[in-house]
């Protein structure tokens, strides 16, 4: 079975840490190189600097707002600018506030939220994906979140907006083929940015009803991510993948 991704380059949205660091820093031991994108370009120089000095691969790190529309074509030009191609996008950047009941949304909470999680991953998407199709084609995967099986009032303009990044993954896996493949990245409970303000006792709770016993970490992603974007994961295209430790069959 091939996995590797040598002489690849990889996009990793929300690249800088969790787990879009544990993808960035899989693909690159496999071969491939990255590009490290988040809003805090710091954070993304430190990861590439560490990403590049494990693997021996190039790294770029770039400033990229993924709820900022023009950005997209920013950091497409860049990656364009840098390694003349793309062969595999990771959606993986989002967002999901803290609100204390639904009446509370404002429409600038809710607007952030969809900007971040939906509309950034669909303009990226088309820009990335249609060069893919014009060149040796490529592979797009969608890192979205179980609630949009299930969705919670704590985090509902998250979930709806996950939700779309599903559609829209459907959408892509027909969109440019053969040539592109997409597909879904469906994490359950991870012990992430997103799970740090949640109180200790729910997610001892989590950990206790999932087959596994834990809850996930970002090292979970990596394998599945990596055998998706290489010639293993050749006739897979418009897959929803749970990466959830069995968690949704306790529910």
């Amino acid at each position: 079975m091939n996995v590797s991704l040598d002489g690849k380059v990889a996009v990793i949205t929300g690249g800088s840490r969790g787990i879009g660091r544990a993808i960035a820093g899989a693909m690159a031991a496999e071969g491939a190189s990255v590009v490290i994108a988040s809003r805090n370009l710091e954070a993304c120089e430190t990861a590439a600097a560490e990403i590049g000095a494990a693997s021996g691969r190039r790294t770029l790190p770039v400033a990229f707002h993924a709820g900022r529309w023009e950005d997209a074509e920013l950091l497409t030009d860049a990656v364009i600018g840098e390694f003349g191609r793309c062969d595999v996008l990771v959606n993986n950047a989002g967002m999901s506030p803290l609100y204390p009941d639904l009446t509370s949304v404002s429409e600038e909470l809710y607007d952030k939220v969809h900007a971040v999680n939906a509309r950034g991953p669909f303009r990226l998407s088309a820009l990335l994906g249609s060069q893919m199709a014009e060149a040796d084609g490529g592979v797009i995967l969608n890192v979205t979140t179980a609630g949009t099986l299930r969705p919670g009032t704590n985090e509902l303009p998250y979930a709806m907006a996950k939700a779309g990044l599903n559609a829209l993954t459907l959408a892509l896996a027909g969109a440019w083929a053969p040539k592109v493949r997409a597909n879904l990245l469906i994490p359950g409970a991870f012990d992430t940015d997103i799970a740090a303000h949640w109180p200790q006792q729910m997610k001892d709770t989590v950990a206790e009803i999932n087959p596994l016993g834990r809850m996930g970490v970002p090292a979970d992603m990596a394998g599945i991510a990596v055998l998706l974007a290489s010639d293993a994961g050749s006739y897979i295209n418009g897959a929803q993948i749970l990466v959830d430790g069995g968690l949704y069959r306790s529910l």
